[in-house]
């Protein structure tokens, strides 16, 4: 029997103790970014409405966990002295036009790393929440030849494509950072025209109002991510 998957919106001590098991496994442990209890999930945007915490389950037992910032501020992209793949690209402009959230601190255990529901169900959360928020973009950073970063899943099943590099940023690693943008619209008629099992699972169980708002306006088609 496979096991069940469940995602918790992280709302209480309880549930974020189950949160830190994942990241102190993985951030702290695993990959030596951050130590402190306090820095990998703090106690304090549990309650803060500009940040949302989901962690997954599989059979009762936490696997992976992820963490929304919505409207993130633009000094904290300044600070990172971003270089844009197109040199012209205004990152005032761009967050002024957009509603963005920054998706990140995307955890998943290692014996759940073969399968993909873990990730995806931690997706389905986050962008459920997301488009009724109306958010219309996600942004995130991947370090360049991580082990086990993101970049196949962002680039290949949701179509993040990557528009800046930044070689510092919060987490305690030289790798270089990818800056990642997703236009959520366009993701969802993308992987509606390619008939995905990746835009049934995302969308399972979206009020009727969420689809008719991703239909309002067919937007033009996203270029390819840059390959690296």
């Amino acid at each position: 029997m496979p096991p069940l998957i469940q995602v918790l919106r992280i709302e209480n001590e309880t549930h974020r103790q189950m949160a830190l098991e994942v990241m102190r496994a993985i951030y702290r442990d695993e990959k030596n970014w951050v130590q402190a209890d306090e820095k990998l999930v703090a106690a304090g945007e549990i309650s803060d409405p500009c940040i949302s915490w989901f962690v997954v389950t599989s059979d009762g037992r936490p696997a992976g966990v992820l963490r929304v910032l919505y409207e993130p501020p633009l000094d904290l992209y300044q600070t990172y002295g971003l270089k844009f793949v197109d040199e012209g690209t205004d990152l005032e402009a761009l967050l002024r036009r957009s509603r963005i959230a920054e998706i990140g601190r995307f955890a998943v255990l290692p014996e759940h790393r073969r399968s993909v529901l873990v990730a995806v169900a931690l997706m389905r959360a986050a962008a459920r929440e997301t488009v009724q928020r109306n958010f219309t973009h996600y942004i995130t950073d991947v370090f360049e030849g991580e082990k086990h970063s993101p970049y196949e899943f962002h680039t290949r099943v949701m179509g993040f494509r990557m528009i800046a590099t930044h070689a510092t940023g919060e987490l305690n690693c030289p790798n270089r950072r990818l800056t990642m943008l997703l236009d959520i619209q366009s993701a969802y008629h993308r992987l509606r025209r390619e008939k995905s099992w990746a835009f049934r699972y995302l969308t399972e169980g979206w009020e009727p109002r969420l689809h008719e708002r991703m239909m309002e306006t067919v937007p033009a088609p996203v270029p390819q991510a840059v390959a690296l």
